[in-house]
């Protein structure tokens, strides 16, 4: 048939983008609508579906071409798919198909290539297809707004086809060929549009054309022609796996993206609006603490004495100071002859580890009795390190220096004002005596300690 009008297949391809338009629902809610990351992998989304569908065959195509009979007949056919959403525009789908063919030689103008029409009509029953197909969506986002709704896409695989013609002449009807079934490889091409019904179910309207490798079909063979028959259909797709994953079809990227920008938006916001009252506290409270109505350089928050004449002087506390205030005067201190005999047995009982800081427990008594001499008059204690000259110079420095801190540290943890006592270490700088002795050596290593 040449020219033929395929008035049902364009009217179901030329309804889909006047459906897309129509079936754009408003965008939903994060909390109704599971959805998937930008960079997660496949593993958060559903990739495997099944489809059950049903629609027409007919013995034509919608890009036309020869046929051996003059009119063709619509009749039912039926199928299923088992397909793999690999990315969000392409997917393996595998697809069967069955039901039945009809044409005949009743039209008397036409296309028909039969000239003598000794075949009058045929039936083919189309007992089984099977093809594996590459499945390319071409519109899935909405971008007026951001929800993908519907989508077209387009198909084109291989595969093979079982059926079994017959056919109708003057003398009656019969077999195309007695041997049964004919098998014949065909590419399939189609189209179609799906509707997002819900997260887990689609409706599929879609229309594909069947290009068999042979002159079979139809039990007629005319020419060097190939038989090509189409399959419009309307069916059902439902999502496999968990259902709190999006479908990968519909994933709507750019639309998460705007989603998660309006939410760090929306959280900087808060963030920025929380700064903002910070802020606005901490330059309330220097204000407050820098206000200072009487101008005595004392904060109104501290100033107990407000309204002080500026020309007074004031204290810490705002307060005006005695004007004719005499300081009262030092009181003086008097070490005694006892005091001085008590420092020296301290001296004389101080002793250290060998080469080391440490003091030995018998000095103990005599450096409490100091401690307690130092608190009661409220005394200063100047402490000076000494050593022999055995060793390097440096690190008898250092250890004059940790021995008169020593010292120091055992003071300080009886009571004494830390501030009341001075450490230096000589090293052996200062000798009293020689060092060729043993008996010059051991007067060397001293700590010597003055009081005033």
């Amino acid at each position: 048939m040449k020219n033929f009008t395929l008035r049902w297949a364009f009217l179901l391809m030329a309804a889909s983008p006047l459906t897309l338009v129509a079936q754009t629902p408003e965008p939903a809610t994060s909390t109704q609508t599971p959805k998937g990351g930008l960079f997660g992998g496949s593993q958060q989304f559903r990739t495997f579906s099944i489809g059950v569908n049903g629609g027409v065959l007919i013995p034509a195509v919608a890009t036309g071409g020869s046929n051996d009979f003059t009119k063709w007949q619509l009749n039912y056919g039926y199928g299923a798919y088992v397909k793999w959403q690999l990315l969000h525009f392409l997917a393996l789908r595998g697809d069967f198909v069955g039901g039945k063919l009809k044409g005949d030689n009743s039209e008397k103008l036409g296309n028909g290539q039969n000239p003598n029409r000794a075949v009058e009509s045929f039936e083919t029953s189309l007992n089984w297809s099977g093809s594996l197909n590459a499945v390319f969506n071409l519109a899935t986002i909405n971008w007026l707004h951001r929800q993908s709704a519907a989508q077209l896409y387009v198909s084109v695989g291989g595969g093979l086809a079982g059926y079994k013609p017959t056919i109708t002449t003057a003398s009656g009807t019969r077999d195309y060929k007695s041997s049964g079934s004919i098998n014949e490889f065909f590419v399939p091409v189609g189209a179609g549009v799906k509707f997002k019904l819900s997260d887990f179910l689609n409706l599929d309207l879609g229309y594909t054309m069947h290009y068999l490798d042979g002159d079979n079909l139809d039990g007629f063979n005319y020419g060097s022609s190939k038989d090509k028959y189409a399959y419009g259909y309307a069916g059902l797709e439902f999502a496999l796996g968990d259902r709190t994953k999006p479908q990968l079809a519909w994933h709507n990227a750019p639309a998460v993206m705007y989603d998660d920008l309006v939410a760090q938006k929306d959280q900087l916001k808060l963030e920025l609006d929380a700064e903002k009252e910070n802020n606005a506290k901490l330059a309330a409270s220097v204000a407050k603490l820098q206000a200072d109505s009487d101008g005595d350089g004392v904060s109104d928050l501290f100033d107990k004495c407000p309204n002080t004449p500026a020309t007074d002087k004031v204290d810490g506390a705002g307060c005006p100071l005695p004007k004719d205030t005499v300081p009262p005067a030092p009181v003086k201190v008097i070490i005694t002859e006892d005091d001085r005999r008590l420092v020296r047995d301290a001296i004389a009982n101080l002793e250290f580890a060998t080469g080391k800081s440490d003091i030995l427990p018998k000095s103990f008594a005599s450096l409490d009795r100091v401690a307690d001499l130092m608190i009661r008059k409220n005394l200063s204690l100047k402490l000076a390190g000494h050593t022999d000259n055995v060793g390097t110079e440096a690190n008898n420095m250092r250890l004059s220096k940790n021995r008169a801190e020593s010292v120091k540290s055992y003071l300080t943890a009886k009571g004494v004002n830390p501030s009341r006592i001075e450490a230096t270490g000589y090293g052996e700088l200062q000798p009293i005596a020689t060092n060729k002795t043993a008996a010059g050596r051991q007067q060397n290593r001293r700590v010597e300690f003055t009081i005033f």
